[in-house]
């Protein structure tokens, strides 16, 4: 249970789960990416879930406290599939490549959990300014694993810093999974992304990968690899994932 939760509360909070707190946690990822975070109300989303105004109070402390819930429930998640995309054979090229598309194939997957977590997670205040990024920096160190590995074999350049590839790697797919949800389409109906959409993000994640791989690929540079920290060293920002804030237009 994590301190965003209650310690009695019913339900465990996964998808589908049938309780409570997961109804709730399912009515405020629609809300969210429908309204926007800032213009969502509680109320629509206890109509949504089917309680009562003041259960929801029972459960989580403020919206706020809402939307950095669903955070830690949804990253568990993303979490675990990176773990799944590492742990197959294979070599630590491909592995960066099935992390890659996994990522994308998850934002296509759930596109209105992709655009609160991409989108309306950044409108918080609390989460930006007080929240400590743990299931952030556990994937940072999931995407830095096949870095090392490739670079204690040999195929990928031993002069890069993992930590550092590992935050690029996630500012690329974070960064396409934005343009993919703010793109122009018609409503915000998720049902009229449509054929070519879900084309065109498959792409993306190859042409990714491709970029990526062929630019980790020992051979292409000859140079030492650094002797110091970098800024970037750490396991996350003090800013939430992409160190900025963004708003949807």
């Amino acid at each position: 249970m994590n301190g965003h939760s209650p310690t009695g509360g019913e339900g465990g909070g996964g998808r589908g789960d049938g309780g409570k707190r997961g109804r709730i946690l399912e009515a405020a990822i629609r809300i969210f990416a429908e309204k926007g975070f800032y213009n969502a109300k509680v109320s629509e989303i206890a109509r949504v879930a089917g309680v009562a105004d003041g259960t929801i109070y029972l459960y989580f402390k403020s919206k706020d406290d809402l939307l950095i819930s669903i955070f830690e429930d949804r990253m568990q998640q993303v979490n675990d599939s990176a773990r799944a995309a590492i742990a197959g054979e294979g070599t630590p090229l491909e592995k960066v490549q099935r992390l890659l598309t996994r990522h994308l194939e998850m934002v296509e997957a759930d596109p209105l959990l992709a655009e609160v977590l991409t989108v309306e997670l950044r409108q918080s205040t609390k989460f930006l300014k007080e929240y400590k990024h743990s299931r952030f920096g556990e994937l940072l160190k999931l995407l830095a694993q096949p870095i090392e590995e490739g670079q204690r074999d040999g195929s990928i350049r031993a002069d890069l810093e993992a930590s550092v590839v590992a935050r690029a790697l996630f500012g690329a797919v974070d960064e396409l999974a934005l343009a993919w949800l703010l793109r122009p389409r018609p409503g915000r109906d998720t049902s009229q992304r449509g054929a070519r959409a879900r084309v065109e993000l498959g792409k993306v994640a190859e042409q990714l990968g491709s970029l990526f791989i062929e630019g980790l690929r020992e051979g292409t540079r000859d140079a030492a690899r650094p002797q110091t920290d970098t800024f970037l060293s750490g396991p996350s920002g003090p800013a939430g994932p992409s160190g900025s804030k963004r708003r949807a237009s």
